[in-house]
């Protein structure tokens, strides 16, 4: 069977990381069929090295173009493939068939601002989507019940595929190695600190987390190992949110919150190891990523006890509410000051990661392949 995947999102800063791992697994489990990896012109050499039987080929326009629900369908069909995988929801209305969509999260429907008109476009176009596809592949449990309850999809065809973390995460980099050294002196980091990574959308719930570190900090200026804590975000910037601004202004801790925008690989994983904790109090996740891949470093979580983290972070996090300032505080003062109990987290982050893999994950969405070939 041939089978295209639509592979423009690699840089994606979620999204990126499951093109990118799926496409890696299923060249080690499946030599059988033939895979068009559709990108970027500038993402060619990312997919060098892989088996005779992938193929990259470029294309230029962005699924962001309102030509590309006719232009992408066009460019496919010269394919005449026995499959396509868009491996998020924003499908082509003229898509060919049979196809099959991965969906991340329902977050672009649930937090997207504005209504009338411009929103019901939207909601159409991610229900149609789902709707004529053969399969939807949900990354969790709670974005399962999500794409049913909400859009109305037959649950027959929705299949349950959980992601991982990068491989790379579970390889150790020692405090003793130059590369760690070198990277932490790079950013000047000689200070205890707390880490966040990720977008810094509104259901990122990022001023609250911002908040509640000042709220830590506080009651932790006395002490002898936390008096300097300090907070670290890397992803989005922090001039396009004004949100975030004004909470670090109005808690007055600009000289202690970092933004450092997006960062190598090697570099997030540096700083997933370096900091004492990771702090995810998110309202909404389709699966939750980033926890899993810093209990893969054996960094202590704090997350969220709401939509799919619990299910992801298991009993290996410490849970808080994501909508009251003071029980993430709590969260962060009861990690941060039990030095047992961040071992103890340590130790289970890294078995609760080591449960996701994306051998597993290949070969699942591998069977959904010959499920919808056969069909």
């Amino acid at each position: 069977m041939k089978i295209v995947v639509d592979a423009r999102h690699l840089r994606d800063f979620g999204i990126g990381t499951y093109i990118r791992n799926l496409v890696q697994a299923l060249s080690e489990v499946d030599q059988i069929n033939h895979y068009v990896l559709v990108c970027s012109p500038a993402d060619e050499q990312e997919f060098a090295g892989l088996p005779d039987n992938f193929e990259t080929v470029p294309y230029g326009r962005s699924d962001t173009d309102p030509l590309d629900h006719l232009a992408f369908p066009v460019f496919l069909r010269r394919f005449d493939a026995g499959l396509y995988h868009i491996p998020l929801n924003r499908v082509p209305l003229l898509m060919p068939r049979p196809y099959v969509v991965t969906i991340h999260d329902m977050s672009s429907l649930l937090f997207e601002e504005g209504e009338g008109g411009p929103h019901n476009v939207r909601h159409y176009r991610f229900r149609q989507g789902l709707l004529r596809a053969d399969r939807v592949i949900a990354v969790s449990a709670a974005t399962r019940r999500d794409v049913e309850n909400l859009l109305g999809i037959d649950p027959e065809k929705i299949r349950l595929v959980y992601n991982a973390p990068d491989p790379a995460f579970f390889r150790q980099v020692t405090p003793e190695t130059q590369e760690r050294q070198r990277i932490l002196e790079r950013y000047q980091i000689q200070y205890p600190f707390l880490l966040y990574a990720g977008s810094i959308r509104p259901q990122k719930n990022v001023p609250r987390l911002v908040e509640a570190f000042a709220v830590a900090r506080e009651e932790l200026e006395k002490h002898p190992e936390y008096r300097d804590l300090r907070l670290i975000i890397i992803g989005d910037e922090i001039t396009e949110h004004p949100s975030v601004r004004r909470a670090v202004i109005q808690s007055r801790v600009e000289p202690v919150v970092r933004f450092l925008g997006f960062v190598p690989f090697d570099t997030l994983r540096v700083f997933y190891e370096a900091t004492t904790a990771f702090v995810f109090p998110s309202l909404y996740e389709g699966f939750g990523l980033p926890p899993l891949e810093a209990m893969a470093t054996g960094t202590p979580v704090i997350t969220s006890a709401v939509s799919s983290l619990p299910e992801v972070v298991g009993n290996a996090a410490m849970l808080v509410n994501p909508e009251n300032v003071f029980d993430i505080a709590r969260g962060i003062k009861e990690v941060l000051l039990n030095p047992e109990l961040r071992a103890r987290m340590s130790a289970a982050g890294r078995v609760q990661a080591a449960r996701f893999s994306w051998e597993t994950t290949a070969r699942e969405v591998l069977e959904i392949y010959r499920e919808v070939g056969r069909g």
